[in-house]
């Protein structure tokens, strides 16, 4: 079944993640996925511990689906090839700085000169206009900038970073969001488009309360551990069994149902959210004394029958095995013809009516499609790219 973005060429000159993950979203949902590579070392990101036959384990889900071609961006010629590559091309996605960029001789300006309606993803740091706009940045500089780190971690502590780059996450998302937002304006203009994504801009979008509340108060959120500054009981709390539960009274009724199953008539007069958290350490020992005194999965099935929100703290290990995730297929093996060896991953996520995500194939060697896409694409033939070969363009 095909994509709705088939038909879609992108050609991807990013590394390590926001850039890339942008790319493979797109590619799961039916574009072709063309990605630039140093030759010999490849993104960085292939290398990232812990490895599997010689390349990252998260490298096969960052890839998957695309095709490799090597250019060294360094080159002098290599400007005129990525030139070609994009007149054949929907979209590009890059994450370099914008100086470097205008040095490879590859920005916006550059490439639309190849191919008038381009639309080209630009994520960076700091973005392309401001004072900050050629300072590198990785993903952790963009969440301590966005004010995400300020607010990570427990009030006596200092700050945190989360268990996971965000920054690339949600810039990833963000970046595939964008390119569709261009594609459609093109598509109704005609004309090239340029989308500037930092990667501190979408998590500071995200963080709704962040800004909002120092407005309006003139008072910065500060840290709070696992707790919520504007909801409780909200937190994690330890069972008999050593496990972590996740409970969120989020809503009125929930905090009803809460009190119901926990026998605890005497909570309930805390009928407002500002009522429990001028109560807070009271009603959080109160469900932290609660949580403890029950093993983890009767726990659970008496919540689930109460229809209160709650859930485990899963390793990976523990996503594998759940039959929910076993269920939806959250969680696929895609065969590596590479090594012979099965690949798990996580499959695309969501569920669509009318069409699926795909993986397709294993991430390729570094390289694998260079002749391919250079002959079809690029329009050379084996001896043009033979050379490029020999002098290092390629």
């Amino acid at each position: 079944m095909p994509g709705p973005l088939s038909g879609v060429r992108v050609l991807d000159v990013s590394t390590i993640l926001a850039g890339p993950l942008a790319s493979s979203l797109l590619g799961e949902f039916g574009a072709e996925v063309i990605k630039i590579e140093h030759p010999g070392e490849g993104d960085p990101a292939r290398r990232y511990p812990p490895l599997r036959d010689g390349e990252s384990a998260s490298w096969a889900l960052l890839s998957r689906a695309k095709r490799s071609v090597t250019v060294d961006l360094h080159h002098a010629e290599a400007a005129a090839l990525v030139g070609r590559l994009a007149a054949a091309a929907d979209v590009v996605v890059t994450n370099f700085r914008p100086a470097t960029l205008r040095r490879f001789r590859i920005d916006f300006d550059d490439l639309r000169a190849h191919r008038p309606d381009l639309v080209m993803v630009h994520v960076s740091a700091f973005g392309r206009t401001g004072p900050y706009a050629d300072r590198p940045g990785f993903a952790r500089v963009a969440e301590a900038f966005a004010g995400l780190t300020y607010r990570t971690g427990d009030p006596d502590r200092p700050p945190v970073f989360a268990g996971y780059p965000v920054a690339d996450g949600v810039t990833g998302i963000y970046a595939a969001f964008a390119a569709m937002l261009a594609l459609r304006q093109r598509d109704l203009t005609g004309e090239a488009q340029l989308a500037d994504i930092p990667l501190y801009e979408p998590l500071l979008r995200m963080m709704e309360d962040f800004v909002a509340e120092y407005g309006a108060t003139g008072e910065n959120r500060e840290r709070q551990g696992n707790q919520n500054p504007h909801i409780s009981p909200n937190s994690l709390y330890r069972t008999r069994d050593g496990r972590w539960l996740a409970l969120p009274a989020s809503t009125e009724q929930m905090w009803r149902r809460l009190v119901a199953v926990m026998d605890a008539a005497d909570l309930a007069v805390h009928d407002t959210m500002t009522a429990r958290l001028e109560h807070r350490e009271e009603i959080e020992g109160r469900v932290a004394a609660f949580v403890a005194a029950h093993d983890l999965r009767p726990l659970m099935a008496l919540l689930q029958e109460a229809g209160v929100a709650a859930g485990p703290v899963n390793s990976a290990a523990d996503i594998c095995a759940d039959p929910h995730i076993r269920a939806r297929g959250s969680v696929v093996e895609v065969p590596d013809e590479r090594t012979g060896r099965p690949r798990l991953m996580q499959a695309p996520a969501g569920r669509f009516s009318g069409f699926e995500g795909t993986i397709g194939r294993a991430a390729p060697a570094l390289g694998e499609h260079t002749a391919e896409v250079l002959r079809d694409l690029a329009g050379l033939d084996d001896p043009q790219i033979d050379d490029l070969r020999h002098r290092g363009v390629v």
